[in-house]
């Protein structure tokens, strides 16, 4: 399954393109930008197993680092500090890693 099966691909441009620089990110615009507030439960769980690339049920602090990556190719890499603060929010029980009721 492609990102793209779930989210409008220009969605996702628009979204990756509006925090290409470094130290932009904000994953509470971004996942608004992409269209995933809208989505219902099921279509949130088909993205984060899209993003989930070890298969482990968790998405890691090195998942994370390329979360732009698993929405588009050409993403940028999350800075150390970014990926900490996306890490911390979606860390509900604080074991360093995002379940998929954690999206």
């Amino acid at each position: 399954m492609a990102m793209t099966d779930v989210l409008s691909a220009e969605d996702i441009k628009k979204a990756v393109g509006a925090f290409s620089a470094a130290e932009s990110f904000n994953y509470k615009k971004f996942f608004e930008m992409v269209g995933l507030k809208k989505k219902s439960p099921e279509d949130v769980k088909k993205v984060f197993h899209i993003l989930d690339k070890d298969r482990s049920g968790f998405i890691e602090e090195d998942e994370l680092k390329f979360v732009l990556k698993g929405f588009a190719p050409d993403g940028r890499d999350l800075s150390d500090k970014e990926t900490k603060a996306l890490l911390a929010a979606g860390d509900k029980d604080g074991d360093g890693k995002i379940g998929a009721d954690g999206m």
